[in-house]
Order: C-alpha cells, then sequence, then structure tokens
C-alpha cells in the first residue's frame, strides 16, 4: 500500500485534467459545485430488497454518474449509517470513483479507501475536495494498493468494511489507465480464479476487521454459454469459508444498466433473462467468546477445510502476475 495525499493528488493534476476509466473520460481538478450536502428525505431501508432508480446527487456524487459499475450513494449511506457510528473507522478497498468515501466524509466517520488503480484514487480525492459544514469532520485516507494485501492496516482495526468488487471481466476498469498495475480482479476472466482471489480479499477483510464488526459486499452474476454463472453465491462461500458469518443477504435491483436496451431483443430471440439485480451480502466477524452453535446456521456449513480451488488446475491470469 502506498498513501496517496492532497499534495500527490495536487501534483498528480498539474500534468492530468482528465482520466480514463475503461471507456470513459472523467475531469478532475476544477472547482465543485455543491447543491446540497446532505440527501433530502432519506430513509434507511427496513427489507432485503434495496431499489433506488434515481441515483444520489449530492455533495460530488453527481459529478460520477458516468463511473461505470459504482454503487448508488444511498447504498453506502444505508450501510454506514446502519452498521457504524460516528468517529467509527471505515474501509472501501475497492475504492472505485469514491462513493464509500464521500459518504464517510459527511457522516463523521473516518474513511480509508484503497483502489489498485492509481486514477481511480485520484478521482477519489478530487471527489473529496469539498468542504463540510463541520469544521472538525474526520480524515479520509486514500491509498494506492490491493485489497488481498492491507499492510498498512492494523488487525482488528476497522469498524466497517464496504466494498463493491468488480467481477467476472465485465468491466476492465484499468485497461485504458496510463498508470499500469498488476493485480486488477476486474481483468480476471476465470470464475474459479477470481472466487479463489475473493477467498485471499476475505482473509485480509476478516484480519482487520474488529471483533463484531460487519463487512458488506456487493456483487452480482454473469451468464456463459447461455447459462447463469452464480459468482455472487461462491463468492458468499468464499468469505464464510474464513470465518464470516451472514448477517443479511439483500437483493439490490439494477437500474439504467449500459447495456439492457442491446440485450432485450435477445432476451426474447435467445431465451434467457436478463439480470437486474445484485446480491449485497452482509457479513460479520464473531466475537471470539461468542457460543458457535448460535452461529451454524449461518456461517461454513461444508465440512472441507477450505474451498478447493487447486492452483495446478487455474488458467493463468496475466493480470494477477500468475504464471
Amino acid at each position: 500500500m502506498q498513501e496517496i495525499t492532497q499534495e500527490d493528488y495536487e501534483k498528480f493534476i498539474i500534468d492530468y485534467k482528465k482520466v480514463t476509466i475503461e471507456d470513459t473520460e472523467l475531469e478532475i481538478g476544477g472547482n465543485h459545485k455543491i447543491n446540497s450536502l446532505q440527501p433530502e428525505d432519506f430513509k434507511l431501508e427496513t427489507t432485503t430488497v434495496w431499489s433506488f432508480p434515481k441515483r444520489g446527487k449530492w455533495a460530488t456524487h453527481y459529478l460520477n454518474a458516468k463511473y461505470r459499475g459504482n454503487w448508488a450513494p444511498q447504498v453506502a449511506r444505508n450501510l454506514i449509517l446502519r452498521y457504524s457510528k460516528e468517529g467509527d473507522t471505515v474501509l472501501d478497498a475497492f475504492a472505485g470513483s469514491g462513493t464509500t468515501i464521500i459518504e464517510c466524509k459527511i457522516t463523521d466517520r473516518k474513511g480509508i479507501a484503497v483502489d489498485i488503480n492509481k486514477e481511480a484514487i485520484m478521482v477519489v480525492r478530487d471527489r473529496l475536495n469539498f468542504n463540510t459544514l463541520k469544521s472538525d469532520f474526520q480524515e479520509q485516507k486514500t491509498f494506492l494498493g490491493d485489497a488481498r494485501n492491507l499492510n498498512l492496516i492494523s488487525n482488528n482495526s476497522i469498524d466497517l468494511i464496504a466494498a463493491h468488487p468488480p467481477y467476472a471481466n465485465i468491466i476492465s476498469y484499468t485497461k485504458n489507465s496510463n498508470h499500469k498495475s498488476n493485480g486488477d480482479l476486474s481483468k480476471v476472466s476465470s470464475i474459479d480464479e477470481f472466487c479463489y482471489q475473493m477467498g485471499n480479499v476475505a482473509s485480509e477483510f476478516f484480519r482487520v476487521l474488529k471483533q463484531g464488526g460487519y463487512c458488506a459486499i456487493l456483487i452480482g452474476d454473469t451468464r456463459r454459454h447461455k447459462h447463469q454463472v452464480p459468482i455472487s453465491f461462491r463468492v458468499m462461500q468464499s468469505f464464510l469459508d474464513k470465518g464470516f458469518v451472514l448477517k443479511e443477504s439483500i437483493i439490490k435491483v439494477q437500474h439504467n444498466t449500459k447495456t439492457a436496451g442491446l440485450w432485450a431483443n435477445l432476451s426474447v430471440k435467445n431465451n434467457f433473462l436478463l439480470l437486474m439485480h445484485e446480491h449485497l451480502f452482509v457479513f460479520r466477524k464473531p466475537f471470539e467468546t461468542e457460543k458457535q452453535k448460535d452461529l451454524i446456521d449461518s456461517s461454513k456449513w461444508w465440512k472441507n477445510n477450505g474451498i478447493n480451488y487447486p492452483k495446478d488446475k487455474l488458467q493463468p491470469d496475466e493480470a494477477l502476475g500468475i504464471k
């Protein structure tokens, strides 16, 4: 991990006024007009189906409307308000455009944003360039780093993890980046390899999270060879395998997806249904003193010593530096 400071950002924007994330150019370094710092009429979700047809535009969230694949501010806000309190430390190790860290700033949490893409982290720093009404707001830290190796974060130091990882080579976030880096999970095409690496992510998340703390992961599925691939449930297993227990399983309805119109006619012609939802899993790290029998039905149910992803059968993946 390498901390990216405000000074680093100011040096970066001398040479770069735009960055490219996948195929989208995003402007950075400008003056951001804030129409409203907080959402109007916001209410916490109370069911396991979340649907936000209109993406939130408060603070600097409106600047990220074109950033493909980032979660809505309403998702991050619900998680932060429900599973943390003011002054807590919140980690997003797949920071993307900074949705989570923006919410940390305006809800008085200490945010830690990590992303493997330097240009994404510069977008995050850019979106944090606004003033709150409080003069003593919590510091937000940003790092260039890999979610599988959070070496600058201490054991049992994080109150909440909220993350929306990329998956299944659907959106390649670094393909047009001027600052290449190995380890980009968005480029992994092998489902086995992706789930294996998400198990490594889960291990790091379990290490840094406090006992009793929550870890929320938003993940979707895909289709291959005319059949659905349940990536989300395999990722859920990866987290349960590392010791987490399942607190909630939430359906997050997808709206305004880029390819929905393209595939609608093909859905009828080729007899398949469009995937229009993601799974938001909320895990908890149990206290060592908790009775395991009380958690047995919400934790790992299989008997082997780990999910079997034999390395000799995994396809080599240059993006992860695997030979």
